[in-house]
């Protein structure tokens, strides 16, 4: 079987989770990616250099190259044009209309709306809208016309952002304007969302699905870092969810077409029940879906891959039950690192099995961000209660802390 993986820089999720389970499942994999000189470790029989932000070139690369059983991708930016390429050759895929959608905050919105799912108030400012220009951070017809469509506080964001950069909780259209113009500075020409900020706990639900159906998966509970930055500093495993917080998230995913393969949601739990956050048309992240399907006990970077494959979803037993946690390191200021833990995989303590998995190395300068790009580590832990878990991730950073010094 031959398994073609679009990718753009290499991520631990591919290089140590579905590349192994593609080894596992017998296939030929095919790397294809714009930075081929960045995957020379990466365990595949292939590399090979493809634009994989163009759809064409990725028909056009496989029609030349290997007869493929299946094209896939974690990749937030590309699924749109991985699904497309899938269906070109009449595989197993993802809906690309669906892809772009989840993408695209705003068709995300628009479509929920149009759904009667639910409505978020929301300004889109694309280039070219007449509510573009931002002449100054002291307010201004912008944000005198942003303040009068959308309530404060709201929440600025890239239309099609990842990793909380460049979110933020402004209060004020003078603080919006600012927020707006420092956006359009560092990503110029890209559009921003401007929206209804939804108070509340903030929850994730996993899903994967097969040509047959959506199978939940479970979900955590995400701690954020303090306002106006959206930082998920830990998540903790909560698989029990309240029948209107599932029932409402799986409308959203029906509505927008998400069902095949894995998918994962943010929802906040607001006084006026679930709304979504935003939806992720890949497996959970940031070291999250290891501690999933440690959870869970399953292979769960082979289910992935097999019903992209064309095979059904195996038979899921009632999971144990466990607890579990993902731990975020961040950095506190900007400066050189000057104490770093070592790598843990794994370490059975007092009942809990811990990881840890350094993401920046000693003497690296790290720049604080206010975003997911300042995590120095992860730390997971699985247990069989909750105080054990805690318990064990308290004990770790007492041991082993990360010092950045400015």
């Amino acid at each position: 079987m031959r398994l073609y993986i679009t990718a753009l820089k290499p991520t631990d999720s591919v290089t140590d989770g579905f590349l192994p389970a593609a080894r596992a499942l017998g296939c030929d994999v095919t790397i294809l990616t714009d930075r081929p000189e960045d995957h020379g470790r990466a365990d595949a029989q292939e590399v090979v250099r493809c634009d994989v932000r163009d759809a064409r070139a990725v028909i056009d690369t496989i029609a030349h190259h290997h007869r493929p059983d299946a094209v896939f991708s974690n990749s937030d930016h590309i699924q749109p044009e991985t699904a497309l390429a899938a269906a070109y050759f009449g595989l197993p895929g993802k809906d690309w209309r669906a892809c772009l959608a989840a993408k695209n905050k705003a068709l995300t919105r628009r479509t929920l709306a149009e759904a009667g799912v639910e409505r978020v108030r929301s300004l889109r400012l694309a280039p070219g809208d007449d509510c573009e220009t931002v002449r100054g951070a002291d307010g201004g017809p912008y944000a005198a016309a942003a303040s009068a469509r959308v309530p404060f506080p709201v929440v600025v964001k890239p239309r099609e952002g990842v990793a909380s950069e460049d979110v933020l909780l402004v209060d004020d259209p003078q603080a919006l304007a600012s927020a707006i113009e420092g956006i359009r500075a560092r990503r110029p020409g890209k559009a921003v969302v401007v929206e209804e900020y939804l108070d509340g706990p903030v929850r994730t639900l996993e899903t994967l699905g097969d040509a047959t159906g959506v199978r939940v998966l479970g979900g955590f509970a995400t701690t954020l870092g303090p306002p106006p930055h959206f930082v998920e500093e830990r998540l903790d495993w909560a698989p029990a969810r309240p029948s209107d917080e599932t029932g409402h998230v799986l409308a959203a995913l029906a509505a927008l077409g998400a069902g095949f393969g894995a998918c994962h949601t943010e929802y906040a739990i607001t006084p006026a029940g679930p709304r979504v956050i935003e939806v992720n048309y890949r497996v959970i992240g940031d070291h999250c879906d290891f501690l999933l399907a440690d959870l869970l006990g399953v292979p769960l970077f082979e289910w992935i891959l097999r019903v992209h494959l064309g095979e059904p979803l195996p038979r899921q037993e009632r999971p144990p039950r466990r607890a579990g946690a993902a731990l975020s390191l961040l950095a506190d200021r900007t400066g050189v690192i000057s104490a770093a833990p070592p790598p843990i995989t794994p370490r059975d303590a007092d009942g809990v099995r811990l990881w840890h998995r350094p993401l920046r190395t000693m003497g690296e300068r790290v720049e604080r961000t206010g975003t997911n790009r300042d995590y120095l580590g992860i730390v997971r832990a699985v247990g069989d209660d909750q105080a054990g878990v805690d318990a064990a991730l308290d004990a770790f950073r007492a041991a082993h802390p990360w010092t950045v010094t400015a």
